[in-house]
């Protein structure tokens, strides 16, 4: 790891209790940032907290209500005077193709998913004019790439997010607010075990998701922080309305 390279930046990662957000608080911590755990579940989030030596808050955060993501920015602006780096990681999925998705599900993935990163974006913008310019890092997918089974939802949520990821890098580039989004392919997190639990056989399930990757193993969420540090970092200052994938040869194909 490159030590210090975040040194000075400070930061906000969504999602922050658990898999990817998880592994991104810490990499960016471990790499000098001063960090805000933005999750759902609080209690999830202090407990990564606890793992971070530096300075670190933490803020019970729904990404889908625009006075809580408000707020959010509001308190890293008025703790640390500013804002460099927004991770919008929250996200949702579920297993199901167009017709067997209820319109309650549909609403809640594209609510979490697409509407909590435009929200993220929103409010991290003059935060970060404010500061002289950031980075804002979006999780999108692979499923934003190629069709993927059995996640109608899901598909077009972050579809969603690679399309706004592009339009927001437009709009704010001259401002020196970098945008970009991570498409990583199937990470090994507790979403997976979530998702394949409502299947006839988990294990045969899990073992298909691992399979579909050409280099034959479920990414690692380590991997998407070490792209997510490296977006936030100085080092990616070209780096603009970019989508980075990390699928171990999904996309290659």
């Amino acid at each position: 790891m490159i030590s210090n390279r975040l040194e000075g930046k400070r930061a906000i990662v969504t999602g922050a209790g658990s898999g990817i957000g998880r592994e991104i608080s810490l990499r960016l911590a471990g790499e000098g940032a001063r960090v805000v755990l933005a999750d759902i579940d609080e209690a999830a989030a202090r407990a990564v907290a606890d793992q971070i030596a530096g300075d670190v808050l933490v803020q019970r955060t729904d990404v889908t209500s625009e006075p809580e993501v408000e707020a959010l920015v509001a308190r890293v602006v008025d703790r640390w005077g500013g804002l460099d780096v927004l991770v919008n990681n929250a996200g949702v999925g579920i297993a199901a193709d167009a017709p067997g998705t209820a319109l309650e599900d549909w609403q809640f993935v594209l609510d979490v998913s697409l509407k909590g990163t435009f929200l993220g974006i929103k409010h991290a913008v003059p935060a970060m004019r404010l500061s002289g310019g950031g980075s804002i890092i979006n999780l999108s997918s692979i499923a934003a790439l190629v069709g993927l089974k059995d996640r109608a939802a899901y598909c077009a949520a972050k579809g969603g997010v690679l399309a706004l990821t592009r339009a927001a890098a437009i709009d704010h580039v001259e401002e020196g607010i970098r945008v970009n989004c991570i498409a990583p392919g199937t990470v090994e997190t507790p979403w997976v075990d979530r998702i394949t639990a409502g299947y006839e056989d988990p294990v045969a399930a899990k073992a298909t998701m691992q399979a579909r990757q050409p280099h034959g193993r479920f990414v690692q969420p380590e991997e998407i922080a070490a792209m997510a540090a490296y977006l936030a970092s100085d080092e990616a200052g070209s780096v603009v309305g970019a989508c980075m994938t990390v699928d171990g040869g999904m996309t290659a194909r």
